[in-house]
């Protein structure tokens, strides 16, 4: 009776952290401005009562009778992750859980506000506020599993990940990178940005039209706007928001694709472990690898390209055209142009590993106290005109307050970025490997014979697996670099 009493509490929690998704898409989305201070006390109770069931001596009593009876191996996994889970909650005091949580929605709350007023000012006492209860979690969750405080905030993330691991990695990436931008920008053709502007209704039907096409369920989701694109929810209440610039309609598009990788990870996970640790993702590492395989390996490629044309020509301007800026070549170079920008969700992917990078380098200072909260403005324009030669001074906006996580508390994820990345390509070149006539099915709109390879391999596997290890069931070989540096030199033909 252990598993199944330990299978209907874990099952509560997944219900309550359903209500916290939901709660926190509407206060991204749709909440009004004045609502932050309730809605804040609602999540942190919320929050609370998880942690509460997670921490209780009776959780550790079901784990301890669970493990001792007769249980299948997704049974088994599911023990073990819950005991980890168990462990977790109960090294961090409830009133730490409570206190971050109403600061983190308060920071979050009044960054929406001051990122569209360059306003550092009003976020940075906030922000410190987070850092320092950020710090004092990771501080206990290191004593309780006796790890690094920094290495104790990526396991949340993606379990046993550690510094050591990601240092050498992220070394030989920014060695690397900077010479593979200044040659591809020497080598990538003139293309031509179609002119706008693009009415929102118009981009936002494109958005919907590739998410059905792809294969998300409209059933089980939908789309909606945001300060800052993400997909939230539950695998059968799975939410994707965007942001629009009627002047570019390929900024939101690509967002899109993105976050429908990461709801079409969601959407196909195991239906029979619903709410349970199992058959969650296997962690956001390998989440980021399927948005990124969305969008970076298949929509930004040739064969999707000119599926996508005559849908983004007919959405757009109302019918097809033969106008050259329209044209499957054209949207091919554009969608593969190399730049130096401030913006991170806009940044190709030969760049877009140094903004992880250099936001990875600040908050591990920032966790071990190292740098200042003060500091970070400063620190982060070092760091662009180090990496991609641009000034950020004065510059919040497109700067240190671009992305929502740090705000939200969420130190710790963004290395998630870029070793998706690196699991994407690895993933991909298996897929094209072990699919014959992948090119031609994604050039003909036929997605399902990719996904039912994925849902096969990945998706449905849950997190019965960490991923690392998943990772090379899949592809045959440990997660490293050579598939990802390969793909670029392919895709930008480089030497």
């Amino acid at each position: 009776m252990g598993y199944d009493a330990l299978h209907e509490r874990f099952a509560r929690i997944g219900d309550l952290n359903h209500a916290l998704a939901m709660l926190s898409w509407d206060e991204a989305v749709m909440m009004p401005t004045g609502s932050g201070t309730v809605r804040g006390e609602a999540l942190a109770t919320l929050t609370g009562m998880v942690h509460e069931l997670t921490a209780a001596p009776e959780t550790g009593e079901l784990v301890d009778a669970a493990a001792a009876e007769d249980l299948d191996p997704w049974q088994a996994v599911n023990v073990e992750k819950i005991r980890h889970d168990w462990v977790t909650a109960r090294a961090v005091p409830a009133d730490l859980v409570r206190a971050l949580s109403l600061a983190t929605s308060a920071c979050e709350q009044t960054w929406r506000g001051a990122r569209g007023e360059n306003d550092w000012s009003a976020v940075v006492d906030g922000l410190h506020t987070v850092v320092d209860l950020t710090r004092e979690r990771a501080q206990a969750l290191a004593a309780a599993r006796g790890c690094e405080p920094y290495d104790a905030l990526l396991d949340n993330y993606e379990p046993a990940l550690t510094r050591t691991a990601i240092d050498p990695v992220f070394d030989e990436l920014g060695a690397v990178l900077p010479d593979m931008v200044d040659d591809a920008m020497a080598r990538q053709p003139m293309c031509a940005l179609p002119r706008g502007p693009f009415p929102i209704e118009r981009q936002e039907a494109l958005g919907r039209a590739l998410m059905a096409e792809v294969g998300f369920d409209f059933e089980r989701g939908r789309l909606d706007v945001s300060h800052h694109p993400f997909c939230g929810g539950d695998p059968d209440d799975t939410r994707i928001t965007t942001r629009y610039n009627e002047h570019d309609f390929l900024e939101s598009m690509f967002a899109v694709l993105h976050e429908t990788g990461h709801a079409m990870y969601e959407q196909g996970l195991p239906k029979g472990w619903r709410n349970q640790p199992v058959g969650h993702a296997g962690g956001m590492a390998l989440h980021e690898s399927q948005s990124l395989l969305m969008e970076m390996q298949v929509c930004r490629g040739a064969p999707f390209i000119e599926f996508a044309a005559p849908i983004i020509q007919r959405t757009l301007l109302g019918a097809e055209t033969d106008a050259p800026e329209w044209q499957p070549d054209n949207l091919v170079k554009l969608a593969a142009k190399v730049e130096r920008g401030f913006i991170r969700v806009d940044a190709d992917e030969i760049t877009y590993p140094l903004h992880v990078i250099l936001r990875y380098r600040l908050e591990t200072a920032l966790l071990d106290g190292d740098l200042a909260v003060a500091e970070i403005p400063d620190a982060w324009n070092e760091g662009m005109s180090a990496s991609l030669g641009l000034s950020t001074v004065g510059n919040f906006a497109d700067g240190c307050m671009q992305d929502v996580h740090w705000f939200a508390g969420l130190i710790g994820y963004f290395p998630s970025y870029t070793l998706g990345a690196l699991m994407a390509a690895q993933i991909f070149r298996a897929a094209r490997d072990g699919i014959e006539g992948l090119d031609e099915a994604v050039r003909e709109g036929r997605f399902p014979l990719l996904f039912d390879w994925l849902r096969e391999r990945v998706h449905g596997r849950g997190s019965v697996k960490p991923s690392l290890e998943l990772v090379a069931d899949v592809t045959g070989a440990r997660l490293g670099t050579d598939a990802f540096l390969g793909h670029l030199r392919t895709r930008y033909g480089l030497g």
